[in-house]
């Protein structure tokens, strides 16, 4: 019985060594705060505004999506006319739809500041809207920043996998060394 108990302890041990590991934090393993996350990557964009219109333009590659809306409560401004600058080079715009325009830019926009304005023709009223257009520099990064990647996972598996084998080698060793030997037995 007490081959069994040194066998259920030695067990017990091994899986205390396999398990411990698992169970160390390291950075950014710590269960802090968690950090603020963003659901996707948001597309570059810029706004520029008066007392009358706010104009929001929407960039993806290098077309731009802008929407011209009235700024006391966000209609969409109709049969509107819209010219527009962007780092001082003349951009040619098209109507889409009500208070919505596209643009397709001639080359990629580089990092940096970049100044943007519209001129504005409603009806009766116009208007100049200027603004700055903060265009952030495309750095790769890691797609999943803070976690291990699947090898480390499988390095661990293994070393867990292999100390548990060796614990089970050990105590069949261990309980077969403890039997009496059947051979020459007795007559």
């Amino acid at each position: 019985m007490t081959r069994a108990r040194e066998f259920t302890a030695a067990c017990l041990l091994g899986f205390a060594f396999v398990g411990l590991p698992l169970a160390w934090a390291d950075a950014g393993h710590d269960h802090g705060p968690a950090p603020a996350t963003v659901g996707g990557s948001a597309l570059p964009r810029f706004s520029a505004e008066s007392g009358d219109f706010e104009l929001v333009g929407v960039l993806q590659g290098q077309q731009l999506a802008l929407y011209l809306d009235h700024a006391a409560d966000n209609r969409p401004v109709k049969d509107a006319k819209l010219e527009l600058e962007i780092g001082g080079t003349k951009v040619a715009v098209k109507a889409r739809g009500e208070g919505e325009f596209e643009a397709t830019l001639a080359q990629p926009l580089k990092p940096g500041v970049i100044s943007v304005q519209a001129t504005v023709v409603a009806g009766v009223q116009s208007d100049l809207l200027a603004g700055d257009w903060e265009i952030a520099a495309i750095t790769p990064t890691d797609a999943n920043p803070g976690r291990p990647a699947w090898k480390t996972y499988a390095a661990w598996g293994a070393g867990g996998l292999l100390a548990l084998a060796l614990l089970l080698g050990w105590g069949v060793i261990r309980v077969r060394g403890s039997r009496p030997s059947a051979i020459g037995g007795a007559a």
